[in-house]
């Protein structure tokens, strides 16, 4: 069976959040502090998301830092300076105890002009051998109380060192972290989150000169309504973008310690084909571990470096986006979209993005099955306004191009309420969508970009 024909753990972590809160869509995330942020938030046109990013020079000069440093230049990013001390940790996933050096920066306070039932973070980073990174979030709910710190993730770009994670069991009475999201635990009590905080650990091994490099810190926080069905937009742009087309079925069966192999690979995969759009490449060096029989070896490269060894998987939002972002002068974001209205300002601009949903077969003509999560990879729309996608779950690369009816589509992508084959009410996704792009876009991929609400 195919992993677009299994339920998902995401989606069996909401059935089992929306069965034990009336009324809720999704997971959705809290986290904040009551004190105003000093930068204005940015906002999608729908008002219902709000993104923040630390990415300056200046960014990275502001907050709390111990034993960090900013680095200006082409790509501000933050450093290990002098380390503000060592510890030990037990990585579950090797049983091995280390002792490593860090530094850490916290971000100001962000108040979201949102309040949201949900966040999710994202980073870009640098982690040479020896290094590694652990993100987390924290803050103050509507009702004035506080959240604890919260592990976004623990990171790093290869897996020698540590094995890249997220961390369950993470909850008090009011929110708990579902691998890479933050969530609200019973949104229909009306309790928001209202501001937060981002913490970044930088690790080395002790005496080392080598550090991570963080370039981008930001999250994504998103309040969208309970609904089954969303307003159609127009049509209003026929264009098609040149992106590579990749199936993750030709990889069934290959490297199963990777999430049961390529049937299950729909998010390196999506990513793949963004990344070489934008000319990236791992070189043959890097896919030199990849059996040689094997076509197109840079999808198991992107699974390898994509898996969460706690959720046993390749789909963790923000794990693809820093996968992204290892390659020169690429960034990604998690973040929502509010239309394809959005992702056509995207296109016009060039810019690919990679979209999450949840449907039945009878719900997306042409698509040939049904999924309780799949990621593909919106590359264009018709004439007719609807949307070209490079679907990753075809049977070869040649058959990854697919046309979908625009209204069917949307529906899927942006509702947050569906029914599944059982005829129970689960949740959707409501728009989440993975961005990758320059690090330094041109003056109209900006202004697409800040469209969306990123900066």
């Amino acid at each position: 069976m195919t992993r677009a024909q299994q339920p998902s753990r995401r989606s069996l972590l909401a059935v089992a959040m929306a069965a034990a809160a009336a009324g809720a869509a999704s997971p959705a995330a809290a986290a904040g502090s009551s004190a105003r942020a000093a930068h204005a938030p940015s906002k999608a046109p729908s008002g219902q998301v709000d993104n923040r990013a630390w990415t300056s020079y200046a960014d990275w000069r502001g907050g709390t830092a111990k034993g960090t440093r900013a680095v200006s230049g082409k790509r501000p990013g933050l450093v290990i300076a002098t380390p503000a001390g060592r510890t030990d940790y037990a990585d579950p996933h090797t049983g091995r105890t280390t002792t490593w050096e860090y530094a850490r920066w916290t971000s100001p306070v962000h108040r979201l002009a949102v309040p949201s039932t949900e966040v999710i973070a994202s980073w870009n980073a640098h982690t040479p051998a020896g290094t590694w990174l652990q993100i987390e979030l924290a803050g103050t709910y509507s009702d004035g109380t506080k959240t604890p710190w919260y592990v976004m993730g623990r990171w790093a770009a290869g897996d020698q060192d540590i094995r890249r994670t997220s961390v369950d069991d993470q909850s008090d009475d009011k929110s708990s972290v579902w691998t890479d999201t933050f969530a609200i635990d019973d949104p229909a009590s009306g309790l928001r989150l209202d501001s937060y905080r981002l913490r970044l650990t930088l690790y080395r091994k002790p005496g080392a000169k080598s550090t991570p490099t963080v370039w981008r810190l930001g999250a994504m926080g998103s309040d969208i309504p309970d609904r089954f069905t969303v307003p159609a937009s127009k049509p209003r742009l026929a264009k098609e973008l040149t992106v590579p087309r990749y199936s993750q079925e030709t990889h069934i069966g290959q490297y199963p310690e990777y999430d049961n192999g390529g049937e299950a690979w729909c998010s390196p995969t999506s990513s793949q084909m963004i990344i070489e759009y934008w000319g990236r490449k791992p070189t043959a060096e890097e896919l030199a571990w990849v059996n040689p029989d094997f076509a197109d070896p840079q999808v198991c490269h992107a699974a390898r470096f994509t898996y969460d060894y706690q959720y046993e998987g390749c789909g963790n939002w923000p794990f693809n986006a820093a996968y992204a972002a290892t390659y020169k002068d690429i960034q990604g974001v998690v973040t929502r979209l509010g239309s394809l209205t959005d992702l056509e300002t995207l296109i016009a601009a060039g810019i690919p993005a990679i979209t999450s949903q949840s449907f039945l077969e009878s719900e997306l003509p042409g698509a040939g099955y049904g999924t309780a999560g799949h990621l593909m990879t919106v590359i264009g729309f018709t004439a007719d306004g609807d949307v070209i996608a490079n679907d990753p779950n075809s049977p070869s690369n040649e058959a990854v191009r697919r046309v979908y009816q625009r209204r069917a589509w949307e529906n899927i992508w942006l509702r947050t309420k569906r029914y599944n084959a059982s005829g129970k009410v689960v949740s959707g996704t409501g728009g989440v969508c993975y961005l990758y792009f320059p690090a330094h876009p041109t003056a109209r991929q900006r202004k697409a970009l800040a469209a969306v609400g990123i900066r």
